[in-house]
């Protein structure tokens, strides 16, 4: 069963405060290397037969209108994962 993958981020220019305490916390913990931390979600939609181009653009239209708030997110990725 072939799976879409959607991943939403914040938007860039907004702040990420989970992105934020974990960035203080691996400093914290000895893993300074890591300057900057953001934190999305990750969607994973089962479908039922093949993934056509249509599915896909369904997909994309949830993405967008449900899965993301628009206003503070953006979608980043949708792929298909067999």
């Amino acid at each position: 069963m072939p799976t879409i993958v959607v991943d939403v981020m914040p938007k860039a220019e907004l702040l990420d405060p989970q992105g934020k305490a974990v960035t203080g916390s691996l400093a914290r913990l000895g893993h300074g290397v890591f300057q900057n931390v953001r934190i999305g979600k990750r969607v994973e939609l089962s479908v039922e037969g093949e993934v056509t181009d249509a599915v896909l653009a369904e997909a994309k239209t949830v993405a967008e209108e449900i899965l993301s708030n628009s206003v503070i997110e953006d979608v980043v990725g949708i792929e298909v994962v067999e």
